[in-house]
């Protein structure tokens, strides 16, 4: 799945080479967005009457590179608090500005333009605004820069090796979504468990018996929680883990529901309710049995990983790495 967003940062040169460099981008145009009228020259945005801002369409896939990530690139790359000027560039054209055509995205960006405002004494100056149009520029304007390697450019050269090596932080990569998005997204099966702390039927769920090798990850946020290596046969009737991908994935509190008092698992970044920890898992395992609903997780076959976004773990799965510290937390 790819999405789109529109991004005006200034001089639209510099801006659509910028986002071509980061990971997970898939195209780029350089166009005229959100003024009155049609198809307008680019003679006739740069008189500034008819209100258009040179802007780029960035084409993305979302688990390589999510939104936040991207927001978080572009205000890196302007000076969010400038009105109608980046640079040496000045006027109306040169405004910034996030257009989005999924609503959705909205909140997204203000979001992330309220964690920026934390960062300066001035207002922002960052427009955010449904897409009302959107013109391609003149062919000679596109991607210009590589054309041109020499050509005009507002932004400091540093900012192009950064785009090429940046990567998401994984709140970047598996945000929490609302309640609301939840009950809109899961099953009834999977809200009540993961939200209500409910509990699914034994021996009727998918992933009691899966031995296919790959990763199981959380299903409100995507976040990886277990690896298949650590998946063993149990006759409970649900998944069982000797542990999980890394213990600061989850988190245990005292359960004292129905009458027992156990050890509840949840989802540290999300809070969502997993299962329950027992101490009767297989000592060369370590003596430890993660009983996991499968509504809690989803489950990634090793050959789904790369385009599920997952890639980066492969090596887990294939055993060709020891460690998983800083790589999913």
């Amino acid at each position: 799945m790819k999405k789109e967003i529109y991004l005006a940062g200034g001089c639209f040169w510099g801006v659509e080479r910028y986002f071509s460099l980061i990971n997970g981008v898939t195209a780029t145009q350089v166009g005229y967005a959100n003024g009155q009228g049609p198809a307008p020259t680019y003679e006739e945005v740069c008189t500034g009457t008819a209100g258009f801002a040179e802007t780029v369409q960035v084409i993305y896939e979302p688990r390589k590179a999510p939104l936040p990530f991207l927001l978080r690139l572009y205000l890196a790359s302007i000076d969010p608090t400038s009105v109608n000027r980046q640079g040496h560039d000045q006027g109306i054209q040169y405004r910034t500005g996030i257009y989005y055509t999924d609503p959705a995205d909205r909140a997204v960006a203000l979001q992330a333009l309220e964690r920026e405002q934390a960062h300066h004494d001035r207002p922002l100056a960052v427009e955010v605004l449904p897409l009302g149009n959107f013109y391609p520029a003149e062919e000679y304007h596109q991607r210009y820069l590589v054309k041109n390697p020499n050509g005009y450019c507002h932004l400091d050269p540093g900012l192009f090796d950064q785009a090429r090596q940046a990567k998401p932080t994984p709140d970047e990569r598996w945000p929490l979504p609302s309640r609301e998005e939840l009950a809109r997204r899961l099953t009834p099966q999977q809200y009540a468990v993961t939200q209500e702390q409910g509990t699914e039927p034994p021996f009727r769920n998918p992933y009691w018996e899966e031995e296919r090798p790959g990763i199981y990850v959380d299903v409100t946020t995507g976040r990886p929680l277990f690896l298949s290596a650590h998946k063993f046969p149990s006759s409970c009737g649900w998944p069982s883990f000797s542990r999980p991908l890394d213990a600061a994935l989850v988190e245990e509190r005292t359960d004292r529901s129905h009458g027992m008092v156990r050890t509840e698992v949840l989802a540290a970044h999300s809070h969502a309710h997993l299962g329950h920890l027992f101490a009767d898992g297989p000592k060369e395992l370590g003596g430890r049995r993660y009983c996991i609903n499968s509504a809690a997780l989803r489950f990634i076959p090793r050959e789904e990983m790369e385009d599920a976004g997952y890639g980066d773990l492969l090596p887990l799965v294939e055993g060709r790495a020891g460690t998983t510290q800083n790589q999913t937390h």
